[in-house]
């Protein structure tokens, strides 16, 4: 059960250690490019690839439909950012219960946008979390944890360790199920935190702050949705960049002909951005021909 990328390394792992997969769910399709045709997620473009049976219901809230899902008489349901909430009724139904790939060292980062908010909260590590899941949001007991360090990640790469990461952890873990092997720890409540979804807010860069926390926010945000600023009434993205001290000035002012901007504290130099309508670029390659002179003031 699940819906992005993340989960389709997990489906990739289960197939290749020769489980039986019963059945996929996942969200149904949604329209996408210009044409707003709907497109299926990834699990369900790589599921119909392997030949697997694919289900997409919109809730599984319905009695028809929790009905559906315990006829399968699955032993386990894997479930890896599906996106879906699972009814006590859908919890019940396979007989080893629910396993969840989970993001983040819980407690820490419980939620919807771990990665992200670890990146953003400057943490050092993280890590993925095998769980058995509860009607609580991912509060259920951990059966295996691993970590792993952040270092320099954005948001795309630190996704797609961790995906690696879980993707051997599940198959590991439903081996020691087997066996009788996988003793369940209750998660503390000391040290629980929520990542909360991403929103407009959070891409939006606010030259007040101190330039580290919001070369942590573009990392974040990198490569999608991406951080942004105003120019010109248009939005610019940074799609990576780095903190400086060698300039000072009023913060969301342009420092150098590099688009160095003064920052609370600190400046802050864009390596990569995105102008308008054009594709992510060095800096130096994308003020070639718009160039932002220093004394400019950003929004």
């Amino acid at each position: 059960m699940g819906t992005p990328d993340f989960a389709s390394a997990a489906l990739d792992a289960l197939v290749d250690a020769g489980h039986k997969i019963v059945c996929v769910y996942t969200q149904p399709p949604r329209p996408s490019g210009r044409g707003k045709k709907p497109r299926p997620g990834p699990v369900q473009q790589r599921a119909d690839a392997l030949g697997l049976a694919v289900r997409t219901p919109a809730s599984l809230k319905n009695e028809a439909a929790q009905a559906e899902f315990a006829a399968l008489g699955a032993d386990v349901a894997v479930v890896a950012a599906y996106g879906l909430i699972l009814p006590a009724a859908v919890l019940a139904a396979p007989r080893r219960g629910c396993i969840n790939i989970h993001a983040s060292l819980l407690p820490r980062w419980r939620g919807a946008a771990p990665i992200q908010r670890a990146i953003m909260a400057g943490d050092r590590e993280t890590g993925i979390t095998i769980m058995r899941m509860d009607e609580g949001l991912d509060t259920g007991p951990m059966l295996l944890k691993r970590s792993l360090a952040i270092g320099g990640d954005d948001a795309g790469t630190l996704h797609d360790r961790l995906a690696a990461l879980g993707a051997e952890l599940i198959v590991e873990a439903l081996a020691r199920l087997a066996n009788g092997q996988l003793p369940e720890t209750t998660q503390p409540e000391n040290g629980a935190t929520y990542a909360k979804k991403l929103n407009r807010d959070d891409e939006a860069i606010d030259w007040t702050r101190p330039a580290n926390d919001i070369v942590r926010q573009i990392r974040a945000l990198s490569p999608r949705p991406g951080a942004h600023f105003g120019l010109e009434e248009a939005r610019w993205k940074v799609l990576a960049a780095e903190a400086t001290r060698d300039h000072s000035g009023k913060p969301g002012t342009v420092l150098d002909d590099e688009l160095t901007v003064a920052c609370g504290i600190g400046a802050l130099k864009p390596t990569r951005i995105q102008r308008p309508g054009r594709k992510p670029m060095p800096t130096v390659d994308a003020l070639r021909g718009h160039p932002v002179p220093p004394g400019t003031c950003l929004d």
